[in-house]
This record gives C-alpha cells, structure tokens and sequence, in this order.
C-alpha cells in the first residue's frame, strides 16, 4: 500500500497520465491504477520501467526495488492459509504493521488476548465440522498473531469490552478463570489498555456490534476500520467514515469503567466463576 501510494506521487509529480504509463509496460490503465491502490502484486520488470519513466534517479529506483521485492515476500500467515479466510488475510496484515490497535468487542475477548484453551473453545463453535488437527491450526495461528505483542515494537493496543465478554461462558469455568488470570497479566504489558463497559452504563453508541481501528507509522497509510459479519468483513479507510468511528471509540472510552479498575473488576468476575 506504501509503495503503491508512492508511485502514485512518482507519477503525479512527473505529470504522467494512467495512459501514459499504461503505454510503457504495455498494460491497460486499470492495471495501474491497481498498482497504485495495492490490489495487484508489484512486479519488479514494471516497477523499474515506470519509475524510469517518472525520472528517478538510479540509486533510488534500487532502494524502491529492494522496497517492492521484499513487499512481494509472502507474509508469516501464509504457511497458514489453508485455514485463513482470503477476507481475513487483509486484517492480519494490517494488525502486524499497526502502530495504534483501538478495538471494541461485545461479545468475546479479542483474538490477541485470548488463551489457547479459550481460542480452541471458540474454534469448535465456529467451526462445528472442524476436526481437532485444523482446530489446532487455528488456535496455532491466533497465538502467533499474539507475537507482536512481545515486540520491541509492539502497537498501542486500547481495547473496551463489553461485560458480558467476560460473564459469557465460553469453554467452562477453569477456562474462563484462565482467561480472565491472562488479562490481568496482559495488563502489566506497558502498551495494554482495557476497559470494561459495565452493563448499568446502560445504551452507548458502539452498541450496533463490533469494530477494530487501526492507525499506522507511515504517512501514506490512512487510517483503517474493521468490520466483520458472517459473510465476510468490511474494511473502512475514507477518512470521514473512520473519523466517525473514532469519535464513537472516544465516547465510550469516557462511558466504559476507567483502566484503574479493570484490574479489580476482572478481580470481581473471577471470584463469581
């Protein structure tokens, strides 16, 4: 998407038109345009011709090379796209590169704070016909999502959970107490927020369902929503769209219990289990 966003300006600075360019490496201008908006490979014969088009100078077509050819490397989750919906595969990527992760979930803790024995219990609802080897593969990928939390690196992750994530049984008592044990050590990750939206703060504006914000460290990535359904996912980046979403995460941010008492909350919940 970066480099994509780059040739743009490339292009753009150099005053040359999508035909223009289509005509160089004897491709059609929606090609181009594709290229620009990162919903084709970049293909480094193409990229070098193009930017030799724009008037780069050969030192830095090199380093957009080397930029374009690693951006072509297959990421970590494609050893596991044999159980990783083609919708998905844009959400893992965007978690890995994010620089700010703000999440709002109603009803199950988020991916990047779950056990495994929490995970496998989901696994098995949602995918009933499922045998235990591809369970496995899934809850394996969940935990190497969880990685980047471990990261030098690791994104600002501010997530507010329902309170009924935390009272809905999922896998039984001991893997509940669990996982609640597992957010409170995740609380200690200095880059970890949670706040727990308690059901006598009554209606607030996230009710409609689920979302997860994403902001990034490159300036040409715009902000970016996720929004999932049964059918597939919905991934918002025009800005007045995402801004609305923002300022929904920031009022119930101000509705939802404040960080200092997750900690005893979660103290609370577990003792009822």
């Amino acid at each position: 998407m970066v480099l994509g966003k780059r040739l743009r300006y490339l292009r753009e600075r150099a005053g040359v038109s999508f035909d223009d360019a289509a005509r160089v490496i004897d491709v059609t201008p929606l090609t181009i345009r594709r290229m620009e908006k990162a919903e084709v490979g970049l293909r480094i014969p193409y990229v070098k011709e193009l930017l030799g088009t724009y008037g780069v100078q050969a030192d830095e077509v090199e380093d957009f090379l080397a930029l374009a050819r690693k951006a072509n490397e297959p990421g970590w989750w494609y050893k596991y796209r044999d159980v990783l919906p083609d919708w998905f595969r844009a959400y893992v990527s965007l978690e890995s590169e994010a620089s700010v992760i703000r999440l709002y979930e109603p009803h199950y803790v988020p991916g990047l704070l779950q056990t495994d024995d929490y995970a496998a219990a989901l696994m098995r609802v949602g995918f009933p016909n499922g045998d235990e080897e591809e369970i496995a593969r899934r809850v394996e990928l969940r935990v190497r999502r969880q990685e980047l939390l471990s990261r030098p690196d690791a994104p600002a992750i501010w997530a507010v959970l329902e309170e009924t994530v935390l009272r809905r049984p999922v896998g039984g008592a001991e893997v509940m107490r669990a996982q609640i044990d597992h957010l409170s050590e995740v609380l200690e990750l200095p880059k970890v927020r949670i706040q727990i939206m308690r059901f006598a703060a009554g209606a607030h504006p996230g009710a409609f369902g689920p979302f997860h914000y994403f902001r990034f460290g490159f300036s040409e990535l715009p902000d970016v929503v996720y929004t999932e359904s049964l059918a597939g996912a919905v991934y918002v980046d025009q800005p007045d769209d995402v801004v609305n979403y923002l300022e929904v995460m920031d009022r119930m941010t101000v509705q939802a219990e404040p960080v200092a008492r997750t900690r005893s909350i979660l103290g609370e919940l577990r003792k009822e289990l």
